[in-house]
């Protein structure tokens, strides 16, 4: 009778193991934490809000407090507009950015198609794998694109399903029901195996965020994959060169005031010389670009996301030279090379 019982339990306790669960009630934030400024819940939704005159010093995130996730499966509905927002997993609490800053792996909830429910590393390595790509990244961290496809496209204003799968270091990551990333990541010094969820308000240019389904399902642990296990197929193309952390989080000094925690930091002084490669980060790769006939691309230079953000508006002045803002507001200036 003994046998059986214990027998009973552990069936049991798998079954209950396996149950999704609903981490939002409806009606308020309980289990959840972030800045009452930003986030409330409206209409049945959680919403997060920010405003073009009231701009964010860093990116914030309400932070679920109901424990941290390992292998799990988990469902949102949300829309999105304005600038962009995600869903943070496995990650971890930055307080010597600020007060509810978070850093992990990121799904995507971006206007771009290529960037939405992309896999990001908040705060670590960047785009880790966009929109239609299958990646594996190698124990030194280098990228291989191992399957391409078409990104899934979706109208991110309105409501949409994201799904988040993660089993080990396998990492997939759907829209609609139907996969837009499917990553193996095998670099054990950057990797997540565990963590918290959370939801991003992303500084810059306004935006709005609406989470009205957060269902989780846990899964059992273990499940890491081996690099001979799951290796690098020889015909994967390389993505770029290994990155350890690509937008590390400011460490705290000395002479540092509490209020000043998180603000931006100073830009250190840009390369004077452009190229294909600057620092670690290298610029999409040529044949990767698809141009319509008689067209041809030319890489000019490869921008330093740590140093110099994300460019997104390019134009010439009238001696020829090249303007460039990042999306956080800084403009740069360069001659074109030969």
């Amino acid at each position: 009778m003994k046998m059986f019982v214990v027998f009973f339990s552990v069936i049991l306790g798998s079954f209950l193991q396996a149950q999704e669960r609903s981490l939002f009630n409806g009606k308020d934030l309980s289990g959840w934490d972030g800045n009452p400024e930003l986030w409330s819940v409206q209409n049945g939704a959680i919403t997060g809000i920010t405003k073009a005159d009231e701009p964010l010093p860093y990116n914030q995130f309400l932070i679920w407090r109901g424990g941290k996730v390992k292998n799990f499966e988990l469902r949102v509905t949300l829309r999105q507009t304005g600038n962009n927002s995600g869903i943070q997993y496995r990650s971890r609490e930055l307080t010597e950015v600020g007060k509810w800053s978070i850093g992990g792996y990121q799904c995507d909830v971006h206007p771009t198609p290529a960037n939405n429910a992309m896999l990001y590393d908040e705060r670590g390595r960047g785009i880790v794998a966009q929109n239609g790509q299958e990646v594996i990244v190698d124990a030194a961290g280098a990228k291989w694109l191992v399957k391409e496809f078409s990104p899934i496209e979706v109208v991110v204003p309105d409501w949409n399903e994201y799904k988040i799968i993660a089993r080990g270091n396998h990492l997939i990551h759907q829209v609609n029901g139907k996969t837009t990333a499917d990553i193996i990541d095998h670099q054990e010094s950057e990797r997540e195996l565990e963590g918290l969820l959370a939801f991003q308000v992303h500084r810059g240019p306004a935006m709005k965020v609406e989470i009205k389904d957060i269902f989780l399902k846990e899964l059992p642990d273990g499940d890491v994959l081996t690099p001979d296990q799951k290796p690098v197929p020889k015909n994967a193309k390389a993505l770029g060169a290994p990155v350890k952390n690509a937008n590390p989080a400011p460490k705290k000094s000395a002479e540092q005031k509490p209020s000043e925690q998180g603000a931006p930091r100073p830009r250190p002084a840009r390369q004077t010389g452009v190229g294909p490669v600057v620092n670690e980060n290298k610029a999409t790769p040529i044949d990767r670009i698809k141009v319509p006939k008689d067209f041809r691309v030319e890489l000019l230079y490869s921008v330093p996301g740590d140093m110099e953000g994300s460019w997104v508006n390019l134009c010439l002045d009238d001696k020829g030279r090249i303007l460039a803002s990042d999306q956080y507001g800084g403009l740069f200036r360069f001659s074109a090379p030969p």
